[in-house]
């Protein structure tokens, strides 16, 4: 398999987990300290750098799957949504890349929104005859990672993609609708208190930069130095609780001018219930539903790797900050696993 945009590697863990045979032949992305990640977990096959210059520098391999996720910031409602974002044109050099691997299938994640944007029918246009991938056709499908297996409710649009030669596939079949995998089942070895602030005093070296790490994901079990204030708001937010909880004497002035919005603001985590989705500043209570069920802080950036589906030995390279985005841009590791439980079944079909 091949590995596009592949942060600190989402999509190959839930690929080596379904199936040994999947192996990463080659992965790409820009980010430093995300390639690192890649390279302390699965070995050094990264290319550290843009698609454009891996596709000008290197020769692009022969594999059964290629698999990607294009950044989304461009796409994503929390974003600017701006349609000249540079960011939502990648999809032409994945497009490229299926085109001179020629895989069996090839997989393409991202937010659901992209589905209605402009570049998804030019996507889709380029699987019609004349076009670049015309051998290749695709089924697009909206699945919540929670009915997968994940701790976590997290929506995502999933294309696979088929060589035409081949019967057409559509999406992994559910396999947790109705009996979702919890926060306080994902938590439950976790120890509640925490109170480390920084990383271990740890440094690698990675194509000529130092960075921090290599971490243990259990080595992220860390926490922040939180104010009085914000502590005391914690504490008035009971379970399931939220900012409309907090007496208005401890409200910042915006905060007492809007009575209305969303309820996952300085939320606490349901511990009968999957997460809310983890996004890349899941440590800041004041970006959603991301306060620990009974503890007055923020989700340590363990706890987030786990509700992601990472294993406590995974490695992690980079800052706190770099950390937590590689966590939250991550596909959960149990919906890449059933898509590749999916593709190695169809893999071993006769043809």
């Amino acid at each position: 398999m091949l590995d596009l945009f592949a942060g600190a590697g989402g999509l190959t863990q839930g690929f080596r987990e379904a199936d040994s045979r999947f192996k990463s032949v080659r992965a790409v992305e820009m980010d430093i300290a995300a390639a690192a990640s890649y390279a302390h977990t699965f070995g050094d096959v990264v290319y550290a750098g843009t698609i454009e210059d891996w596709l000008r520098d290197e020769d692009v391999p022969d594999v059964d799957v290629v698999v990607g996720g294009p950044p989304c910031q461009g796409f994503s409602n929390l974003g600017k949504r701006d349609a000249e974002d540079k960011r939502n044109m990648l999809w032409r050099e994945y497009v490229e890349t299926v085109a001179q691997a020629r895989p069996s299938y090839f997989v393409l994640e991202n937010v659901p929104q992209f589905v209605k944007s402009p570049q998804f029918q030019l996507f889709r246009a380029a699987t019609q005859p004349g076009g670049r991938l015309a051998d290749y056709d695709f089924n697009a499908s909206v699945l919540n990672a929670a009915d997968y297996g994940a701790p976590q409710a997290r929506k995502r649009v999933i294309v696979i993609g088929r060589h035409r030669d081949l019967p057409p596939i559509g999406p992994p079949y559910p396999t947790h609708v109705g009996r979702h995998v919890t926060v306080g089942e994902a938590l439950k070895d976790v120890p509640s208190k925490v109170t480390r602030v920084e990383l271990p005093d740890v440094r690698t070296e990675f194509r000529g930069t130092e960075l921090a790490g290599a971490f243990k994901s259990v080595e992220l079990h860390v926490t922040r130095h939180y104010t009085e204030l914000s502590l005391a708001r914690f504490r008035m937010i009971p379970p399931g609780g939220n900012r409309f909880d907090i007496d208005d004497r401890l409200l910042s002035p915006c905060w007492r001018k809007h009575k209305t919005g969303s309820a996952d603001v300085m939320g606490r985590l349901y511990p009968n219930k999957p997460s809310v989705t983890i996004r890349t500043e899941f440590f800041k209570p004041e970006k959603g539903r991301y306060l620990h069920p009974t503890e007055h802080r923020a989700i340590t950036h363990y706890e987030a790797a786990l509700l992601q589906g990472f294993r406590p030995e995974h490695q992690w390279v980079g800052s706190k900050l770099s950390i937590a985005r590689q966590i939250g841009n991550a596909v959960p590791i149990p919906l890449g696993r059933a898509i590749a439980k999916h593709l190695a079944k169809a893999l071993s079909s006769p043809r």
